[in-house]
């Protein structure tokens, strides 16, 4: 983690573990559900698929709600109170007899939607620079999260039915408020955010760059929830690898695709070559699924294809949020990744429901992946098409004068320095903020203004 300092280092890796508890929270349930939950009360199919589902639609629709009132609040306190609502939502499915139960628990869990906050969050606290290396261990850290659960919950489950997984999820839940209470630092930022004059959630939803972005995430996690309904039948049928053994190909692959995914993200980030990289990311994850979908082709090629396939996803992962973070307006920072979040979690929803329909009208797994390239094509002819993304970055202002009126006629005169593209004053604690074109600004324009000092933020 070159170039990080010892705070962010600290930032990263302890909302880096916040992530982990809450996905392991999430992922633990998904191998089980499915065969523990039909022992459940009232369970139907249907309703075992409402039980997985409600989560994701709980969370789509309070993405956007949470993260505009984290541009008011600080992000800090509502991530903790996100993960006890979570807590609380596994206990109700833990205690449950019924699948009834195990759907009020699964809302209710749905309800503490912290994962637009907490990105945003991951920006307040590491340097525009330095943002991508923040994401990709993030990214790395849910990709970890997945295998280790798709290895334990099993296990819990063997041990103590549903319960014992959903009792799990509760300490995770826990250990992660415990962690972010005590581990990740309150930034110094937040105030500069809410004195900003916000803008609208109508104007972030138009914004050109934002929405490619945000439809291509949707594709994203749509493609990946389609195509993990029929991988593992792929597994079994091409890749003759038992169901037990399928966990200890997706961890090494996940693996090796993040540390294929670094040099990508330094030439991104160090080059500035944002959407050229993005647009890459997408042709090399229709390579990979179309190398798995290939029929009768054994299983090393099949796994190949798993490692393309990660080491896109992981670039991805890494490079979408970064990049939403420098998009986003001054002060509406958590709004943006709030709605990037609702589109997040819409992905798996409408892929989800997509890939049960083919399979419904007898679509072979590797149809349903080679239909899953079509959306990720699209994305690349967008992302082709759209004007390159500018490098900004953040940086905070500290001014010697103490006058509110000075400062902002100061702030007029930063705001014409050449790269400059907006500026904000927060009058309560003197400090000022500005965006500005990594290329094209020189900080030595700012020598004879009345400002003492300004850092990257």
């Amino acid at each position: 983690m070159n170039g990080l300092t010892a705070i962010e280092l600290r930032s990263v890796f302890a909302l880096a573990g916040v992530f982990a508890s809450r996905m392991m929270g999430l992922f633990l349930i998904m191998p089980v559900i499915a065969l523990y939950g039909s022992k459940l009360q009232g369970s139907t199919p249907e309703l075992i698929g409402m039980a997985i589902g409600i989560y994701g639609l709980i969370q789509a629709i309070l993405q956007i709600p949470l993260g505009v009132l984290s541009d008011r609040v600080p992000r800090k306190p509502l991530i903790i109170i996100g993960m006890f609502i979570f807590a609380i939502g596994a206990v109700v499915s833990a205690l449950s007899h019924s699948i009834y139960g195990v759907i009020l628990g699964r809302a209710i869990q749905g309800a503490g939607a912290i994962s637009g906050v907490a990105m945003a969050l991951v920006a307040d606290l590491t340097r525009d620079e330095h943002r991508t290396k923040a994401m990709a261990v993030i990214g790395l850290t849910i990709g970890l999260s997945f295998s280790i659960a798709f290895i334990v919950s099993p296990i819990l489950a063997g041990w103590g039915g549903l319960s014992a997984v959903f009792w799990a999820t509760v300490l995770l839940a826990l250990l992660g408020a415990l962690v972010c209470a005590v581990l990740v630092p309150s930034p110094h930022v937040h105030s500069i955010y809410k004195a900003r004059n916000r803008s609208s959630l109508g104007s972030l939803l138009v914004q050109p760059h934002l929405v490619r972005i945000n439809v291509g995430v949707l594709f994203m996690h749509a493609v990946m929830a389609s195509v993990w309904m029929v991988m593992p039948v792929l597994l079994i049928q091409q890749g003759h690898l038992p169901l037990a053994r399928h966990a200890w190909v997706y961890l090494p692959v996940m693996l090796l695709g993040f540390v294929g995914s670094v040099p990508f993200i330094i030439i991104a980030e160090k080059r500035f070559y944002l959407r050229a990289m993005l647009a890459i990311a997408v042709l090399i994850m229709v390579a990979g699924l179309g190398l798995a979908g290939a029929v009768h082709q054994g299983l090393w090629p099949l796994v190949l294809g798993l490692f393309l396939y990660f080491l896109s996803f992981n670039l991805l992962e890494a490079l979408l949020p970064s990049v939403v973070s420098k998009l986003a307006p001054a002060g509406a920072r958590g709004s943006a990744m709030g709605i990037f979040s609702t589109f997040q979690f819409l992905g798996p929803a409408v892929g989800g429901m997509l890939g049960g329909v083919l399979l419904a009208h007898h679509v072979s797994s590797a149809e349903v992946i080679a239909l899953a390239t079509l959306p990720l094509l699209l994305w690349f002819l967008i992302l082709v098409t759209m004007s390159e993304i500018r490098p900004l970055r953040s940086y905070m202002l500290h001014f010697s004068e103490q006058d509110p009126d000075a400062i902002r006629k100061t702030l007029l005169q930063v705001g014409q320095v050449a790269g400059v593209v907006e500026t904000l004053y927060d009058a309560e604690q003197n400090l000022g903020y500005m965006k500005a074109d990594a290329q094209t600004f020189n900080p030595g324009a700012l020598q004879g203004l009345p400002v003492t000092a300004f850092v990257g933020s």
